[in-house]
């Protein structure tokens, strides 16, 4: 773990009562880019990819902590794209683990005593609003669980393995999941500890404090909050940035 910050910004955490932390999960290799690196270092406007995503966190000045799982091969080059924003919050850079899962529960050991909030954002969904991470953190608050997301707008199917539809489920209970998915601290680290003991593997954070007994609110999101997966991703976020009108 290495901080980009000096002490005395950690010391000033210790007065405040119920800091929020943010981990932001940049550690994945990006295969599917096909790009040979990181699709997060993958330029987008000027910026790379993961820069847009931290600003959007740094910026709307919601957020006192900030933890960034890495690939260690990136080290370098993440704590360059954190620099000219270590004047506005605590930065902490973490290795990730061999999957999602296991680079998560790295930040979350990571994450300061101090904060009471944590919200859980993929690298790769640059375009987040500020409403939506204020909603993150209230119904965080008000839930102990909640996470981000769309309500189905189609037809949902659900096949066997020979893609023979099986039912069709009524659609007003369909959400399609996104990130930030936020938690009390000690909520998502019940949850993440009790995966670990039981060899559960889940898709996303809220799936884990799900089989820990724990209630997640679905909350809606912004359709604008697209994950960038593949290649037509990408160009489909430089289209969304090039309509935005507040970029910061």
């Amino acid at each position: 773990m290495s901080k980009v910050n000096n002490i005395i910004e950690t010391e000033l955490l210790s007065k405040k009562k119920g800091a929020v932390g943010a981990i932001i999960v940049a550690a994945g290799k990006g295969n599917r880019m096909g790009l040979g690196y990181n699709k997060l270092l993958a330029n987008l406007q000027g910026r790379p990819v993961i820069e847009w995503t931290i600003r959007k966190f740094v910026l709307s000045e919601l957020i006192d902590v900030l933890v960034l799982v890495v690939n260690p091969e990136d080290k370098n080059a993440m704590e360059g794209i954190c620099k000219p924003y270590t004047d506005k919050i605590i930065f902490i850079l973490e290795n990730g683990g061999d999957r999602r899962q296991d680079s998560v529960y790295n930040g979350l050991n990571a994450m300061p005593e101090e904060v009471d909030i944590v919200l859980i954002h993929d690298g790769a969904r640059p375009f987040v609003d500020r409403k939506t991470i204020k909603n993150s953190i209230k119904y965080a608050r008000e839930a102990g669980a909640a996470c981000a997301g769309l309500p189905a707008k189609d037809t949902i199917k659900i096949v066997d393995r020979k893609n023979a539809v099986l039912s069709t489920p009524d659609r007003i209970s369909i959400w399609h999941a996104q990130t930030p998915q936020s938690f009390r601290k000690d909520i998502i680290k019940e949850a993440y500890e009790s995966a670990r003991e039981k060899g559960i593997f889940g898709t996303d954070d809220s799936e884990l404090a799900e089989s820990a007994g724990f209630k997640v609110l679905m909350f809606e999101g912004n359709s604008w909050n697209i994950k960038l997966t593949t290649a037509e991703d990408l160009l489909l976020g430089e289209y969304y940035m090039g309509l935005s009108k507040t970029v910061y």
